[in-house]
């Protein structure tokens, strides 16, 4: 595919977002605050399934990534083939998100299939910002229910940044970081007493 062709299919795809669009949907999520410089409400089944229709193509989720549409940036999350997404190109997309759900749907739908997913994601948690903390939390809640368990020091990592998370001011990484927290107890007896001896020591129990 060249690029012209490349292009001419996102358009297309843009295009057929008019028929999935959801207005109801769209202003939900703009009082909810999730601003997109043009989001048409599509919901996350109907993606999917538009998602299964076009097949995993890097090149096509790479164009879709740069539109600033939400849709796009979600069916690139879907499309991408694990097995050729970089280091550097999780990093730079990162670096482009800039919503809540957009973190949450790279995560689910990509980052926790990639090799390198835990390695970057205790790399996030260390970030000043939140929006890569709270796509880290995402992706080890992933790995974890996943059966994926961290070495010791990822332990007392995992543990001495939630710590952080839990006090931050931010809901959002609140609630990532505590799924996360819950889903590491879930790894066995061990873990759980772990978990919980740390979260008491911030007032903070399990519910």
């Amino acid at each position: 595919m060249n690029n012209e062709q490349k292009q001419e299919q996102v358009k297309e795809i843009k295009r057929s977002f008019r028929q999935v669009m959801d207005g109801a949907t769209a202003q939900s999520m703009r009082q909810k605050g999730l601003q997109y410089k043009l989001n048409w409400g599509a919901t996350l089944p109907r993606l999917r399934e538009m998602a299964d229709e076009m097949g995993k193509n890097y090149e096509l989720a790479i164009a879709l990534w740069k539109e600033n549409v939400r849709e796009c940036k979600i069916l690139a999350t879907m499309i991408m083939p694990p097995e050729q997404m970089l280091p550097e190109v999780m990093d730079i997309w990162m670096e482009q998100t800039d919503t809540v759900e957009i973190a949450e749907q790279a995560a689910f739908n990509l980052y926790q299939y990639l090799p390198f997913a835990a390695e970057k994601a205790f790399e996030w948690l260390a970030s000043p910002d939140d929006l890569p903390q709270l796509c880290g939390y995402h992706i080890l809640s992933r790995l974890f229910m996943n059966g994926q368990e961290p070495n010791e020091q990822g332990i007392n990592e995992f543990l001495d940044q939630a710590l952080c998370a839990l006090q931050s001011d931010n809901l959002s990484l609140r609630k990532s970081a505590m799924q996360s927290v819950l889903h590491f107890s879930d790894l066995g007896m061990v873990y759980q007493r772990l978990a919980h001896s740390a979260i008491k020591t911030i007032g903070l129990d399990f519910v």
